[in-house]
């Protein structure tokens, strides 16, 4: 069964108030946003605009029937500090899609899938689209919940889709991966196939869209390339290991991480390598959030590494008590991410300094959802976390 309640509990607080360098806010006015997808936008940079407050407060905790793996996704509508007239979207183990209401939790909907829903979905002109294990990518109104098409793959579907215009921009593409080796591409209005593009091993993640280009690595240790117009190949990249997270895309250059420890910076039209960094083997799951200068992914190594854009240099690793897989989110001078350990941090993008934490107890390999001074993240307990000012 599942219940919200709204709450006025703030997390624990990590220490001092911070020097010069902080750019968090206190006050009710903060730049209102959509991150309607995984990592907020089609090029999965991962990175919001404006400020967090300077403390958070945990508003509501909504509880599912099973661990919230998927990030959300928050509706585009207007938002204020209130929360009024947003909406988040969830997906659960439970084999369902959730509609909150960001001011306090409410269920608004849910959709009951045939499968577990790892997922993040993507909010887009009026419906969600979102994939589950069972390997049906679904398309609901986001008003009502109601099942407008629906589209079976061949194998599941743990990635979140993105989306991009046809070349003459009057028809919008859905994107999804599945564990069918395929990349999917879909009108968005129908379902119907426009193309696919095979791979040689299963699709993870979110494939990036930038630059006329998608890019998306998968389990046969590729970073595949496609011409955003009509699918057609461009080029692949070898990293050497499998690729469980998403790449992003900033400035012509792809960043992507693989299994054994290596993240790479590729040059969008050339393909090249411009660095790598880490060696050690440590798995990276997570996927880098790009900031002005710096690039910021979680490793299975228990850290948050922080590296130079421009030289593949470590700028700082911040140490957490488990497995960093949570995708990191940057807003501000603030890098937001979860951990095996239970907790949800805050740190300062500048020097790696925590600046806040909140422990939800059990772990946080979701990645969160930034918008507005909010931040929303599922936990393995599942619940669905959503902190904001203090009202």
């Amino acid at each position: 069964m599942c219940a919200a309640a709204a709450l006025a509990l703030a997390g624990c607080w990590g220490g001092p108030a911070d020097d010069g360098e902080d750019d968090a806010a206190d006050g009710a006015s903060f730049e209102a946003a959509p991150w309607p997808m995984f990592h907020g936008r089609p090029d999965l940079a991962g990175a919001a605009p404006g400020r967090l407050p300077r403390k958070l407060t945990l508003r509501w905790r909504f509880q599912a029937d099973g661990a919230i793996k998927s990030a959300a996704a928050i509706d585009p509508a207007p938002l204020d500090a209130s929360g009024r007239d947003a909406r988040v979207f969830v997906g659960s183990s439970d084999c369902h899609v959730y509609a909150l209401a960001l001011a306090d939790g409410r269920k608004l909907w849910a959709y009951k899938t045939a499968g577990g829903v790892e997922a993040a979905p993507l909010v887009l002109e009026g419906a969600v689209y979102v994939g589950s294990n069972d390997g049906v990518l679904y398309a609901l109104d986001a008003a009502t919940g109601t099942l407008r098409w629906e589209y079976e793959t061949g194998g599941q579907i743990p990635g979140g889709a993105n989306w991009a215009r046809s070349p003459q921009g009057d028809r919008t593409w859905i994107l999804v991966g599945s564990y069918d080796m395929l990349l999917h591409c879909l009108d968005a209005g129908t379902g119907q196939v426009v193309w696919t593009h095979e791979t040689g091993n299963y699709i993870n993640g979110t494939p990036a869209v930038g630059g006329g280009r998608i890019v998306f690595g998968g389990c046969d240790a590729l970073v595949h390339i496609l011409s955003a117009a009509d699918g057609s190949p461009v080029a692949t990249v070898g990293t050497d290991a499998y690729v469980a997270g998403s790449a992003a895309l900033a400035d012509g250059r792809i960043f992507v991480a693989n299994y054994q420890g290596r993240f790479f910076c590729i040059d969008l039209e050339t393909q090249r390598i411009l660095w790598h960094y880490g060696d050690d083997e440590s798995p990276f799951y997570s996927s880098p959030a790009v900031g002005p200068r710096q690039v910021v992914i979680g490793c299975g190594d228990n850290k948050v590494h922080c590296i130079d854009r421009g030289s593949g240099r470590s700028l700082w690793t911040f140490a957490t008590r488990g497995n960093v897989d949570s995708s990191p989110a940057i807003c501000g001078n603030r890098v937001v991410v979860g951990s095996g350990d239970g907790r949800l941090y805050v740190l300062r993008l500048s020097d790696g300094r925590q600046a806040w934490s909140y422990e939800v107890g059990q772990p946080v390999t979701a990645s969160p959802a930034v918008s507005g001074g909010w931040v929303v993240v599922g936990g393995e307990d599942g619940a669905v976390y959503a902190f904001g000012p203090e009202p």
